[in-house]
């Protein structure tokens, strides 16, 4: 282990929370913090880790799976909390926050470039159903993070985005014909189906056999829906479309799908 790694892990990946380290064993910061900070520091502690080497979060929209443990993390341990005006907006209305922002709010404007300790980040926007909604593009020490989560539907800067990637995070959600035979009423299958809910495995699949590239190296499917997918089911939705597209998913890039409640191993990229 060298502590210069650059390093991933995903804590949380679901409904239930969201959240995901990016950095190095010194310092990084955190897309999302929709579990508890509670469990946000032990997870950091098993990295060697703790709050104080957060620079800061990025938060992606203001449902509160994604935004739980943004006040304390922001007022208590004094990180900042990064989104747009309007996500903040949001925050502030979220009864899921009990402690509310505000020294450790910080704006930004989706599609213009900013640092947080070496990273550079840029943001785009996607069509998910709440306030405001962004994915990230992380560069840093070479490489190119993409994180896109809770998408809704494709868009042109999720094509480009993705199509640059070298390491990516993408929502698989759900598979459709267990959601349309599952247990959810007419409506919530409706809002998931629409253009302002939640990518399909079959989309997240067509999407990656479009945009692969060479520099591809590592495709988390993320926030996986319990009730309507099933891990397997979504790894093989995305690995045969890759291999229809001449991708050896073996050779070629690594694919991996995050637990929704459990934390993943520490991924390091070379």
């Amino acid at each position: 282990m060298n502590i210069d790694d650059v390093i991933f892990r995903s804590f949380a990946s679901g409904s239930s929370g969201n959240c995901y380290y990016l950095g190095t064993y010194h310092s990084g910061i955190l897309i999302d913090a929709g579990i508890s900070a509670r469990t946000i520091h032990r997870h950091l502690k098993s990295m060697g880790l703790d709050m104080s080497n957060i620079q800061g979060v990025l938060v992606t929209h203001d449902h509160a799976d994604h935004i739980r443990a943004v006040g304390t993390l922001g007022e208590r341990f004094h990180i900042p909390i990064y989104a747009t005006p309007e996500i903040h907006g949001g925050i502030d209305k979220n009864y899921g926050v009990v402690e509310k922002l505000r020294n450790s709010r910080r704006f930004f404007t989706k599609n213009e470039p900013f640092d947080i300790n070496g990273m550079q980040v840029n943001t785009f926007g996607v069509s998910h159903d709440s306030t405001d909604c962004v994915g990230y593009v992380i560069d840093f020490q070479g490489q190119r993070f993409v994180i896109a989560t809770d998408v809704g539907c494709v868009n042109d800067e999720l094509i480009a985005n993705v199509a640059t990637a070298n390491h990516l995070v993408i929502e698989a959600n759900h598979d459709e014909q267990l959601l349309l035979n599952g247990p959810y009423p007419t409506y919530l299958k409706q809002r998931i189906l629409s253009d302002k809910g939640h990518m399909s495995n079959r989309v997240c699949a067509n999407v990656l056999a479009q945009c692969y590239h060479t520099g591809l190296k590592h495709v988390f499917l993320c926030h996986l829906s319990q009730e309507n997918n099933d891990p397997e089911v979504a790894y093989r939705t995305v690995r045969e479309a890759l291999e229809q597209k001449g991708v050896d998913v073996d050779k070629d890039l690594v694919l991996s799908v995050l637990p929704r409640l459990e934390p993943t191993p520490i991924y390091t990229f070379c």
